[in-house]
């Protein structure tokens, strides 16, 4: 399974961006889908996730109540919505596929890997 994130770009703090993530050739439908980013010279970090039937969603507490992390199935596509940003949100942020659903906010729980989508929130 390959990812493709797409969505991120340049935002002044409290403004909002959605990031898309959308699989290629499979669906995430047996996936749970997480959200990570990564600024330079850090570790990648787990920002978001949800389970594989969406019912349940999981957050690092940074964001919680700013950002809702969603999957349309019928679409194919898992996306983070990113509300009130904040300058530390900035960094490139990679979306995941889990296949057990296990350790959802593990980074190596999750086999797949997008490419990655730079978001920049400026103060």
């Amino acid at each position: 399974v390959q990812l493709q994130a797409s969505g991120g770009g340049s935002v002044r703090a409290g403004g909002s961006l959605r990031l898309s993530c959308i699989p290629s050739p499979r669906t995430l439908t047996q996936y749970a889908a997480g959200w990570f980013r990564q600024e330079p010279g850090k570790e990648r970090e787990f920002v978001a996730a949800i389970s594989r039937n969406g019912d349940n969603t999981y957050y690092v507490d940074s964001v919680k109540g700013r950002f809702t992390v969603s999957r349309d199935d019928p679409k194919n596509t898992v996306y983070l919505q990113m509300d009130s940003l904040k300058p530390e949100d900035s960094g490139v942020h990679y979306c995941a596929a889990n296949p057990t659903g296990w350790g959802i906010k593990a980074i190596q729980r999750y086999d797949y890997w997008g490419q990655g989508t730079l978001v920049t929130v400026s103060s």
